[in-house]
């Protein structure tokens, strides 16, 4: 009998883990992922296992690094890892997957800071062009905020891959996809153009649940998929009519579960069967262990009259103003924990 995770892989899930941590990373990888993502919560997790206080010594005993540069540092080397578990499959696919993504400095989206959009976005190509150099199968994360979406034409005309990400609605999909399509123009050679867009479903449903409680039982809970399945189709439909050598994918992220009530597999499962699902370990652990063999559905929608009740009860404009405060914080503040916890790892080495 083939494995839950088996059949959502053979059902045409690409499965990509929502962490780098080494240990896991390679037991994801047998039983079938082919890429996975970083951001600084992660690595703040790593650190506290103390699995890297000599590579930490080592770091912040170098003349002039920062707790921030160490942070970058750090990050890049355990990336650098799990590239390397996932490079076969980048080769076998030529360049089509075996990706792992690289969160670009989230701070440059912190409320308050003296940057002005333009600087912002000139680090957003800075950064990105730099972290991304003589790395084969790294991807670049870059937020769908107004200095994101103004800097990732540049990093696509540079042929960086792209992880557009932070999107909770069509409108935010749309603006990256145009933006990224553009600066694709400009490379001249589609060969290794590579994009994908990272949208998150459960917190979605998290925000109508609060925020749009009128919905009936019919559709609470729904949001979410059904947001998500739009945005697939209209990526769909815009790069059919557009053919590139690898295919630019949506990633259903957020795809844990927030309500309790909920099974755990419920993203999971509503969206198998096309482009790629990063789903944290917990989220994988249960599907395995659930038994279930999971079938395509990514293309098959709720009854009409749910679809109908959403359009109408639930203001797009306003979730998306409210998450992407909400995202932007969750951004920005693990990595100012990232970079405290390593000053206090500096004062504990250095005792």
């Amino acid at each position: 009998m083939k494995s839950s995770l088996a059949s959502l892989i053979e059902a045409g899930t690409k499965l990509w883990l929502d962490s780098v941590d080494p240990e896991l990373v390679k037991a994801s990888r047998q039983l079938g992922a082919t890429g996975a993502t970083s951001n600084p919560i992660i690595i703040s997790e790593l650190i506290k296992t103390g699995r890297y206080d000599q590579d930490l010594a080592r770091l912040l005993g170098q003349e002039g690094l920062s707790a921030n540069d160490t942070a970058w540092a750090l990050t890049d080397q355990v990336v650098a890892y799990a590239q390397e578990v996932f490079l076969p499959v980048w080769e076998a696919t030529a360049g089509n997957d075996g990706y792992v993504s690289f969160e670009v400095d989230p701070l440059l989206e912190e409320p308050g800071n003296s940057l002005s959009d333009e600087e912002r976005v000139a680090q957003y190509v800075e950064l990105g062009s730099k972290w991304s150099a003589g790395r084969k199968n790294r991807m670049i994360k870059v937020p769908a905020t107004a200095a994101g979406l103004a800097a990732v034409e540049e990093l696509a005309a540079r042929g960086v891959p792209l992880n557009v990400t932070l999107i909770f609605t069509l409108r935010q999909y749309q603006a990256a996809r145009e933006a990224v399509w553009r600066g694709a123009q400009r490379l001249g050679n589609f060969e290794h153009f590579k994009s994908v867009y990272s949208i998150f479903v459960s917190r979605v449903d998290a925000y109508t649940k609060q925020h749009v409680p009128q919905l009936s039982p019919a559709s609470q809970g729904l949001v979410g998929i059904v947001n998500a399945k739009q945005i697939w189709r209209d990526n769909q439909e815009f790069w059919r009519s557009r053919p590139t050598p690898l295919e630019q994918e949506m990633v259903f992220a957020s795809t844990g579960t927030k309500n309790p009530d909920d099974p755990p597999w419920k993203y999971v499962e509503a969206l198998a069967g096309s482009d790629i699902q990063t789903n944290p370990p917990a989220t994988n652990e249960e599907v395995e262990k659930s038994g279930r063999e999971f079938t395509r559905r990514v293309d098959e929608m709720p009854p009409a009259e749910v679809i109908q009740e959403i359009a109408s009860q639930v203001d797009m404009q306003r979730l998306e103003d409210f998450l992407m405060a909400e995202g932007i914080k969750k951004f920005a503040d693990p990595q100012q924990a990232l970079i405290a916890l390593i000053e206090e790892k500096r004062g504990a080495l250095a005792t």
